[in-house]
């Protein structure tokens, strides 16, 4: 089951069966799995994309990528991955689609932080 004990505890005192949580729990799961699909459709192929990214040496404002592709996977309420940029990559520990023309990542080291990524400036 995705939820933790401390948040079965609490749903069950909210008055849900083991049978709803278990339901939910496969809901979150099945959420997650389509969230994943949607973020590796969007990156596709690869190509240039624009984010929000703050770099160490990189201009102000949005940051042009070239992305050679991305790789998720789920278990549960997770969503992990890696994202290859042409030079370099970064573990995706958690995403979001915001709309079709932008998705978030949580990207892991080196980068440490939530990143939207569009094809265009203008989505961004």
């Amino acid at each position: 089951m995705h939820f933790d004990q401390r948040t079965q505890q609490a749903l069950r005192e909210a008055g849900l069966e083991t049978d709803a949580i278990r339901e939910a729990s496969d809901r979150v799961a099945e959420l997650v799995r389509e969230d994943a699909a949607a973020i590796e459709s969007f990156f596709g192929d690869g190509g240039t994309f624009h984010s929000d990214m703050e770099t160490a040496h990189g201009p102000d404002g949005p940051t042009e990528h070239a992305v050679t592709g991305v790789d998720l996977y789920t278990h549960g309420g997770d969503l992990r991955g890696y994202l290859s940029f042409d030079s370099w990559g970064v573990p995706v520990e958690d995403g979001r689609v915001l709309s079709q023309d932008v998705v978030e990542l949580t990207l892991g080291p080196t980068v440490h932080d939530r990143v939207r990524f569009a094809r265009t400036v203008a989505d961004l």
